[in-house]
């Protein structure tokens, strides 16, 4: 990506500060301008470098932004989008790393004017972790960021997004805002809620005897409930179909194991073990 003048990120916490911190240690921005609602976590994203100014006000920030990264709560994206391409220079180009597309790119899809344009995507690095000061510049080396055209998305634009994402490091692919919702809502919304599940199950007296097993499968459920909530219902329609097949496992299991039926219990088990590990380590 050709170096920019300047560059806008609304929303500093773990991905837009990693954003912010991955331009400047690859020297790709004159300025980066971090923009939010919290003078605390604007303060701290320029204390670790991540940005090389702040402000409260999303209009004067984006006044002279060729890029635009909103990485707002999805709740907010659309609004913060809609208000970003107000006030930025004719021909600045907005992206967004929302874990929901299909509601983002409804709205926004041939909806901007002043030739400004938006080109969804979604960098699949996020964790359970948040805020400015668990940013890092290498958050999106070798990770995947989805970008999710939409029906108006000229092809330039769309190509100018994904070299942005892949000047930070980050593998490429398009795929549809509906067939992304389809896929995070059965690799990472479905797991998030099986997670949460766990952990609420299972008693705090049962907890000094939890090993890493336990730790690992509900390491996501310690993400930000406020956050899930949101994208939990914005996708709501993708995750309730993702939930059919795992209920239908987990009816099958607890067959299973009521039977006493030890071939049924090893077949779902080798089975499962199969798909992880086609996943690798």
């Amino acid at each position: 990506m050709q170096r920019l003048d300047s560059v806008a990120i609304i929303g500093v916490g773990l991905i837009g500060g990693s954003v912010g911190l991955a331009l400047r240690d690859r020297r790709l921005a004159e300025r980066v301008v971090g923009i939010g609602r919290r003078a605390e976590s604007l303060a701290a994203a320029q204390n670790i470098g991540a940005v090389t100014e702040t402000t409260l006000d999303l209009a004067a920030g984006v006044a002279d932004a060729q890029l635009i990264v909103v990485c707002s709560p999805v709740d907010r994206i659309v609004e913060h989008v809609r208000a970003a391409a107000a006030a930025c220079p004719p021909g600045a180009l907005i992206t967004d790393a929302g874990s929901t597309k299909g509601t983002i790119v409804a709205a926004l899809d041939g909806a901007l004017a002043r030739e400004v344009t938006f080109v969804g995507s979604h960098p699949l690095a996020g964790s359970e972790k948040q805020g400015p000061t668990e940013a890092q510049a290498d958050l999106f080396e070798g990770r995947l960021v989805v970008v999710t055209p939409g029906a108006h998305t000229r092809e330039a634009d769309r190509q100018r997004v994904a070299e942005f994402w892949e000047s930070l490091g980050a593998r490429v692919m398009a795929m549809s805002p509906a067939a992304h919702d389809r896929a995070v809502a059965a690799s990472s919304h479905l797991p998030h809620l099986v997670a949460a599940a766990l952990a609420d199950a299972v008693p705090l007296a049962a907890h000094p005897v939890t090993a890493g097993g336990f730790r690992d499968t509900t390491r996501v459920a310690a993400g930000d409930a406020e956050l899930w909530t949101q994208i939990l219902l914005d996708n709501r329609e993708a995750v309730l179909a993702a939930l059919t097949p795992f209920e239908e496992t987990l009816t099958a299991l607890r067959a299973a194991l009521a039977a006493g039926d030890r071939q049924q219990l090893k077949t779902i088990l080798n089975r499962a073990k199969t798909k992880r590990d086609a996943l690798g380590s």
